[in-house]
């Protein structure tokens, strides 16, 4: 047992893994065809208290911690089932209606979203802003009714199910500040583009969200005007370790999983784990990977404690992802031209992984939010 587990957690992971194992992995392959995970999923997970774990009691959820978050995300790596988007919907979104929502919002959205009846996004990412949230366009206009949202987002995850939209908009388009408003998909202006071929995570719905006078009301805005960027940079901490804890979780699976087929498959008649080069790169392999779960495992006991800094959470998220990339396409390059045939598990782990560099901040930005510390 990791010492940032303690047995509840571990319970816990024995009900995800057997939830995973049974509703999941066996239908994954054709959700990926499909291009989104049924809703059916969603209701299934939500009966079996695995949607929104950190959500209090009150308003239906378990009333965990991020060692019970931990655990969810871990386990969908394990399986590489990140593509089925729990984590965005029970990290992201429920965490914003927690942290800035009214009771009113809490009592109306909270419950649901706990029971997978509403799958909820957060629509941040513009095409032409990127990593620059203060570059975005979506505006909302104040009248005397309330606001009208107007604008367009992309790589939005959830988007083909979505129900509940929390939005990233300015009241000024001219401005720097950030407001954050939320409503429900079936507002009259809202429409979804088709959902967007990637080349990784193809089980997941992907798409654009469009936003032609959305009326809402000052009921819809999530926290107060103007303090958005405030509220999106104090979650964006938890959101980073998301991150690392998926690209650790999955290197340690793909490497057990590989060390097996090393064993078992042979080359010149004998294993290719008999080979010294095999047992050499799955030497280096392990040591980095432990090397990573440590740090992680850190990072973790620091956001159990509400300790984890934008600097350290950029780092987790930096080597995290790195150093998935590269040492996923290690043990690929044990399976030969197999690793290169989709049917295995590490060929979909290494595409899957590609975009981690990317999401949540590219590596960049993160070696530029280390770098101002120096």
């Amino acid at each position: 047992m990791r010492s940032v587990f303690r047995e509840d957690h571990e319970a816990f992971r024995d009900q995800v893994r057997r939830f995973i194992d049974k509703e999941i992995v066996p239908f994954h392959a054709q959700w990926e065809h499909d291009g989104i995970v049924p809703k059916a999923l969603w209701l299934k997970a939500g009966a079996a208290g695995l949607l929104c774990v950190t959500v209090a009691e009150e308003y239906g959820g378990a009333g965990g911690d991020y060692g019970h978050s931990a655990v969810l995300i871990e386990e969908l790596a394990r399986a590489n089932a990140t593509a089925v988007g729990f984590t965005t919907h029970s990290e992201i979104v429920a965490n914003y209606l927690v942290a800035y929502g009214s009771a009113e919002q809490k009592n109306r959205w909270l419950p649901k979203m706990v029971s997978g009846e509403m799958i909820a996004v957060i629509a941040m990412t513009e095409p032409g802003a990127g990593s620059d949230l203060r570059a975005i366009r979506t505006h909302a206009r104040a009248d005397d009714e309330g606001y009208l949202i107007s604008g367009q987002k992309t790589f939005i995850t959830n988007a083909g199910n979505a129900s509940l939209v929390v939005v990233v908009t300015k009241l000024d388009p001219a401005a720097r500040e950030l407001t954050l408003f939320c409503f429900e998909t079936d507002q009259p202006g809202f429409s979804k583009g088709k959902l967007l071929e990637k080349i990784g995570l193809k089980g997941q719905d992907t798409s654009e969200l469009f936003f032609d006078g959305v009326r809402v009301t000052a009921a819809n805005r999530l926290g107060e005007e103007n303090q958005g960027f405030q509220y999106l940079s104090h979650q964006l901490a938890w959101e980073r370790l998301i991150i690392g804890l998926r690209a650790a979780a999955s290197v340690h699976a793909l490497l057990e999983e590989t060390i097996a087929y090393a064993r078992e498959r042979k080359a010149f008649g004998k294993s290719l784990l008999d080979f010294q080069n095999t047992r050499f790169k799955l030497a280096e392999v392990k040591a980095q990977a432990t090397m990573l779960q440590a740090f992680v495992d850190h990072c973790l006991a620091l956001a159990m404690r509400d300790e984890l800094t934008p600097e350290v959470a950029a780092m987790v998220k930096l080597n995290g992802s790195e150093m998935q990339g590269k040492l996923l396409d290690e043990l690929l390059q044990l399976h030969g031209g197999y690793g290169y045939m989709s049917e295995y598990k590490i060929s979909r782990a290494w595409v899957d992984a590609r975009v981690a560099r990317i999401y949540g901040g590219t590596s960049e930005i993160m070696k530029e939010i280390i770098g101002r510390s120096l």
